[in-house]
């Protein structure tokens, strides 16, 4: 999760402490938006995440985002 957060950070240009924030507010989000995610953020985020388990993130991850903006994925 640091290696995010210092990713975040480096690329807005706004500070840690506000990436933090930042990234805790997406996993909120999408948590609520698709429960079924949060273990596997959980996993990634605490550094379980290889690449088989990112792979799977990121689809739901597009999925949930699409869901929430009426869209579906291809």
């Amino acid at each position: 999760m640091n290696e995010l957060i210092s990713q975040i950070a480096l690329r807005t240009g706004i500070g840690e402490d506000k990436a933090r924030q930042a990234l805790e507010t997406v996993v909120s989000f999408l948590r609520t938006k698709s429960p079924g995610l949060g273990g596997q953020l959980d996993s990634l985020l605490q550094g379980g995440g290889m690449a088989e388990k990112a792979g799977g993130v990121t689809e739901k991850v597009k999925e949930s985002v699409a869901g929430v903006f009426g869209k579906k994925t291809a």
